[in-house]
C-alpha cells in the first residue's frame, strides 16, 4: 500500500474526504492525491501523521500501526476539544491526551488482573 492509499484509508476511518483533510491541514487541493506518484516534503508528511496520530514511519510503510484504538466517540471528543481552561489545545496537546488516556486504560486493565 503506498502513501496515498494509507492516507485515504485513515481519512475514511475518520469519515473525511482527502479534500477536507487538505483543507484542515492547509495543504493545496490535489496535493495528497499526487503522493501516489510524487515525493512530499517531510514536514507535510509529519502534519498528516500528527493529524491521524500515527508515526511518519507508519505512513511510509516501515511499521505497523500499534496505537491503541479508542471508541469513535472518544476520538471525536479529543479531536473537537478546542481549549482547556481558556488555553487552546494544539495537535501535540491532543496527542499527549491520547497517551495519558491509553496509559490510564492500560494501567486499569493490568490492575484488574491483580
Amino acid at each position: 500500500m503506498n502513501l496515498y492509499e494509507k492516507i485515504k484509508e485513515l481519512a475514511a476511518q475518520k469519515h473525511i474526504s482527502i479534500r477536507q483533510l487538505e483543507e484542515k491541514l492547509g495543504i493545496a487541493n490535489g496535493t495528497i492525491r499526487r503522493w501516489g506518484k510524487t515525493n512530499p516534503s517531510a514536514g507535510t508528511i509529519a502534519k498528516v501523521a500528527d493529524y491521524f496520530h500515527v508515526s511518519v514511519d507508519y505512513l511510509l510503510g516501515r511499521e505497523e500501526k500499534s496505537e491503541m484504538q479508542f471508541s469513535p466517540e472518544l476520538e471525536d471528543a479529543i479531536d473537537h476539544a478546542e481549549a482547556f481552561e481558556g488555553t487552546p489545545l494544539t495537535t501535540q496537546d491532543k496527542a499527549i491526551l491520547r497517551g495519558i488516556i491509553a496509559a490510564y486504560l492500560e494501567n486499569r486493565d493490568n490492575s484488574k488482573g491483580q
